[in-house]
């Protein structure tokens, strides 16, 4: 008897129930979409943001120790100690090792440009370079991939064009150079002639730099096989407490909190990995990068949470005027019921069934709707498709359910108060 009285309520008010349906999915889809973009987010971000440079630094000891005692340079100063070029491939074998998108060595020295008195920048570097791997693996990395955003007038040079160089837009201004000009470099008693292929624009201070193969700068300076730093390019979580009290000291936290903390994205523990792969290194955050990109992240989440929250809410209201207007309209029935000795608690069942029956058809055409909108998202502001995550079925699921709950509470309370004889008198 109770079913058939839930089949003949759905089917005599199927127009207010695929209302009902429609606004459950519609907040079930929103729900979704914002979910699973959010948790997938993180990473596309973090991709987005790579695109925009390095956010670790990798210097020699002997470099940080002046640096932290006397403020000399950033990291990227001249120093007389140095980085093994045989021991780079080593950040790829870090536990994090996917986490690191690309990095580029640099070996940093002053040249006499054209023979002038004025000693400029010269730095070495990898703009493409194939590197094979520890682990039998290899990869194409170097400064392209990480100073994709410079303004080239001319051509990227590759790591095999030794007789060739690039130009800082400041640099080449000041000594009227231009792409295709002939330049000479000095520094001691070595002198090498390099082909200017591109003049670029950073917008920083490598505007007033020659750039060229790692090769030519480490021969110029008598230092084979030596880099001055590397810049790394790596995917991180964002800091918390537990990574702030890492970075000034791991060995005040506990085991299970270091265990925590290594298997962690954090950019103090993917620092710390490189220093243990890295003969007398100090790998240190480029905190304005990557405080930028934990603040971009987190803002962009909880904006993505306000969307689904009002979204629900919207759903919810929606619900309980739906719900409402359908109690109503059964008032007779609902008082005739009441009259034949049903008490409030069996009607109370009985809409709340109705109520979470049709929940239930609107909560899976919104998730499959919701996947779909995920997907546009993706496509449209990534240029990538969202990774569906399973998790986000029963927290869609617990939402859908309490939105229909939240939103049937005032057509039951309506309900509840409504008198068997001033109904059926039509009052």
């Amino acid at each position: 008897m109770f079913w058939r009285m839930v089949k003949g309520a759905l089917f005599r008010q199927k127009g207010k129930m695929l209302m009902i349906a429609f606004t459950i999915a519609l907040g079930a889809s929103l729900s979704t979409a914002m979910l699973n973009v959010m948790l997938d987010v993180g990473d596309k971000v973090n991709q987005e943001l790579k695109t925009y440079g390095a956010n670790i630094n990798v210097v020699p000891k002997g470099a940080s120790l002046l640096d932290d005692l006397y403020g000399v340079g950033d990291g990227s100063g001249f120093s007389d100690k140095y980085l093994k070029e045989s021991e780079l491939g080593n950040i790829k074998t870090i536990f994090w090792a996917f986490n690191i998108v690309d990095f580029a060595p640099y070996f940093e020295t002053r040249i006499a440009l054209n023979n002038a008195d004025e000693e400029v920048k010269l730095s070495g570097t990898w703009f493409s370079y194939h590197l094979e791997l520890p682990t039998g693996e290899s990869l194409n990395t170097g400064m392209i991939n990480m100073k994709n955003w410079w303004d080239v007038s001319g051509e990227w040079i590759s790591d095999l064009d030794t007789d060739s160089a690039m130009v800082g837009s400041l640099l080449a201004s000041r000594y009227s150079i231009q792409a295709g000009d002939l330049i000479t470099a000095n520094s001691g008693n070595q002198s090498v002639s390099l082909r200017v292929k591109g003049v670029f624009n950073s917008g920083s201070d490598e505007d007033s730099q020659v750039f060229v193969p790692l090769s030519v700068a480490q021969k110029l300076a008598g230092r084979d096989g030596l880099v001055s730093r590397v810049e790394v390019s790596a995917l991180t979580t964002p800091d918390n407490e537990l990574s702030r009290r890492a970075a000034q000291n791991p060995k005040s936290l506990s085991i299970k909190e270091w265990e925590t903390w290594y298997c962690t994205a954090y950019v103090s523990a993917i620092c710390y990995q490189i220093d243990e792969v890295m003969t007398d290194s100090v790998s240190k955050p480029i905190r304005q990068v990557a405080e930028s990109e934990g603040a971009i992240l987190e803002k962009t989440q909880l904006l993505m949470l306000l969307i689904t929250v009002l979204s629900l809410v919207g759903s919810a209201l929606g619900i309980s005027n739906l719900v409402t207007a359908s109690v109503i309209e059964r008032s007779k029935e609902i008082g005739l019921l009441k009259a034949l000795g049903a008490n409030n608690a069996p009607v109370s069942w009985l809409v709340l069934t109705e109520i979470l029956f049709t929940g239930v058809v609107g909560g899976v055409a919104g998730y499959f709707a919701g996947l779909g909108f995920a997907q546009i998202i993706g496509q449209s502001v990534f240029g990538s498709a969202i990774d569906i995550k399973p998790m986000v079925i029963p927290i869609v699921a617990v939402l859908i359910f309490t939105v229909t709950l939240a939103g049937s509470v005032p057509s039951i309370r309506y309900m509840l108060s409504l008198r068997p004889a001033e109904v059926l008198h039509g009052r």
